[in-house]
């Protein structure tokens, strides 16, 4: 299986530590934020990574580089903004036809890679998507889940007011490929995830918790939690 990591965003909430570092190389415990999903991913059954790039994209492209796992990552390149359904769309042959796992690298997390893959496979009938789900301390900022008894998503809220619990959507993803038709008939070039092709799968997306750790670190104040909370071993890091 193959991975995209989205790696694009100009990380405007993290400002100023952003206006000279990319967000996806701030870093957490003295390692890069995007260090830690290439650890996650290539230590596993992944076998390649797609790592968008836009905001600061040399900086990017050098950290690659001198990474021990350069030979497994590939870089696009976005001139302007795609936003995620437009990474998807643009690169079907990356992910050859399979499955394949789709994340936002402005999230800290640690979770069974082979485990998510295999609710993947063995995922209910009739579904076509496994998201990731977590227990959120911020329900309102983010997307909230419901789940029937089998682990299917049937109800999808996407930061309201009065959420009807904090069971959230990690932006974890492992899509089949019949996600491409679907994105060929909105005949879009922009597209959201949360609004526009996570409603139209309802009943066709399965979720997999994570109990384990996940936090998006969009903010200052998210990042100084994550510092505390999230020490240097949890992954035994090979620091570049």
């Amino acid at each position: 299986m193959r991975a995209l990591l989205l790696a694009a965003g100009l990380g405007s909430r993290l400002r100023p530590l952003t206006d000279a570092v990319p967000k996806c190389l701030i870093p957490i415990n003295g390692i890069p934020l995007i260090d830690y999903w290439f650890e996650l991913l290539l230590r596993t059954s992944i076998e390649r990574v797609l790592v968008n790039t836009h905001y600061l994209a040399d900086a990017v492209r050098l950290h690659v580089a001198q990474s021990p796992w350069r030979d497994r990552i590939d870089l696009v390149h976005e001139a302007n903004l795609l936003g995620t359904r437009g990474n998807i769309w643009e690169n079907p042959d990356y992910f050859e036809m399979g499955p394949f796992l789709v994340a936002h690298a402005d999230n800290l997390t640690q979770f069974d890679v082979s485990k998510f893959i295999g609710r993947h496979a063995k995922r209910p009938a009739g579904t076509e998507i496994t998201m990731m789900t977590f227990d959120t301390s911020t329900p309102q900022l983010c997307g909230i889940v419901e789940e029937d008894r089998t682990g299917v998503v049937i109800n999808f809220h996407e930061k309201i007011a009065n959420p009807p619990s904090c069971n959230a959507n990690a932006a974890v993803y492992i899509f089949e490929p019949t996600i491409f038709s679907f994105l060929a008939s909105l005949r879009k070039s922009a597209i959201d995830l949360s609004t526009e092709v996570i409603p139209h799968f309802l009943g066709k997306i399965c979720a997999f918790r994570n109990t384990v750790y996940h936090r998006d670190i969009g903010t200052v104040e998210s990042l100084q939690l994550a510092e505390r909370e999230f020490p240097r071993v949890a992954f035994g890091i090979r620091s570049n």
